[in-house]
């Protein structure tokens, strides 16, 4: 398989993965940062836009951490 075949499921792996940490997170301006990062992730991945899903779902990791 090419890695662009690979794409959606690694977008689709991600989001899981970040959206498990986010549910983890306790409530605070990290937690609410994250989430608007991550709807606009869901948003670019409806839109089938993975590169800006890829960049979304890093910030929402970044404001996790």
């Amino acid at each position: 398989m090419t890695p662009e075949t690979n794409k959606p499921t690694n977008v689709a792996d991600k989001m899981q993965s970040v959206k498990a940490a986010w549910d983890k997170a306790p409530s605070g301006p990290k937690k609410e940062a994250a989430l608007k990062h991550y709807q606009a992730a869901q948003k670019a991945h409806t839109a089938k836009d993975d590169t800006a899903a890829n960049k979304e779902l890093d910030a929402a990791t970044h404001a996790l951490a």
